[in-house]
């Protein structure tokens, strides 16, 4: 089986009981089925994901202040390995200012400037962590998902749809990556399984036109929520950035106010290439919120607080895995506490 294959296969493969190949798999009779193990905490899932982001800082900061008085050489070093976990320029200095007060020619412990570092990561985050809201006035309530290649979209859109019709929405899926066939098989999957309408055309087929059709169809059968998937696009390549407008001007002509939110995901393995991402894909979809997925493949989750910093969108969802249970809402706290090393009583 193809690498391409594999990728294609894996997530509904562990959401629906299929194999590596793709094919259905039967499932264990009672007397087979293992019983279950406990499902760990989101909170254990998100420390062990950002593991690698937190050690890379971890280990920075005990190899500056294990038994060593604080001085600007200590201060500059700390920014230097702040930097390299993408946590940006002014963060840096911002912390490394805050570990600094009071703290002159005496020695620190590595757990106080990890209490601090959590601190200033949360105070630099919480005004981003807002849920994503769906006014319900507005129906349906379209969402248009966006970004690169590999980013992880259409996965995406499968989680964000188990979470909304688990709330008892009625959920229509559009299958706007009509340049991978893949794509289009995986929403209609997906939504045979969660029994959400899909709305597609053949591979090949003029995205702006399916968008079209699907906000129509929505809008015909009563559909509360419209998660509309789009093909990935490099934020430098113009004429696929210019198609990407085509789909809004036309969703604006079945419903002027349509997409009421656009999500950009970011896939947190690309480092500083997010904020081009943000800047490029905010200019030509009016970006209303993020999803940052694949913390767990990086030490450079820090990116998210550099992000912050300079844009100051919202950021609904992180992602720490594959399944389902490993996308959940953004919460500054968690993530600040997670990425910083800091240890809690309870997991």
């Amino acid at each position: 089986m193809a690498d391409d294959d594999k990728k294609k296969t894996g997530f509904f493969g562990r959401m629906f009981g299929r194999g590596e190949t793709g094919e259905a798999t039967p499932a264990p009779t009672p007397d087979e089925a293992p019983a279950a193990a406990p499902r760990a905490s989101w909170w254990s899932r998100l420390k062990a994901g950002l593991s690698r982001s937190s050690s890379a800082i971890g280990q920075g900061i005990s190899d500056i202040f294990t038994k060593r008085k604080l001085d600007a050489a200590a201060l500059e070093e700390l920014e230097d390995v702040l930097i390299r976990a993408d946590l940006g320029v002014a963060a840096a200095a911002r912390i490394s200012e805050a570990v600094g007060k009071g703290r002159y020619d005496k020695e620190v412990d590595p757990a106080e400037v990890k209490e601090i570092l959590a601190r200033e990561i949360e105070r630099t985050l919480a005004p981003i962590a807002r849920p994503l809201v769906v006014d319900e006035t507005k129906k349906p309530f379209v969402v248009l998902v966006v970004g690169v290649n590999g980013s992880g979209k259409t996965t995406t859109i499968a989680k964000l749809a188990l979470k909304l019709t688990g709330e008892g929405k009625k959920v229509m899926l559009a299958a706007g990556d009509t340049f991978r066939a893949a794509a289009i098989e995986q929403l209609q999957v997906w939504g045979d399984r969660l029994g959400a309408p899909v709305v597609a055309r053949a591979a090949g087929a003029d995205a702006a036109g399916l968008a079209f059709d699907a906000l129509t169809e929505a809008r015909a059968s009563g559909a509360d929520v419209v998660l509309m998937d789009t093909a990935g696009r490099l934020q430098n390549r113009a004429e696929l950035m210019a198609e990407l407008e085509k789909i809004v001007r036309v969703m604006k002509k079945v419903d002027p106010q349509a997409p009421h939110a656009t999500l950009l995901v970011l896939d947190a393995t690309v480092g500083q290439n997010a904020l081009s991402q943000v800047e490029i894909f905010g200019r030509t979809a009016d970006v209303t919120g993020l999803v940052m997925t694949k913390l767990d493949g990086t030490a450079r989750g820090g990116i998210l607080v550099a992000i912050a910093d300079r844009f100051a969108l919202p950021c609904h969802f992180i992602g720490v895995g594959e399944t389902a249970e490993d996308l959940e809402p953004f919460a500054a706290k968690d993530f600040a506490d997670a990425i910083a090393g800091v240890e809690r009583e309870s997991a």
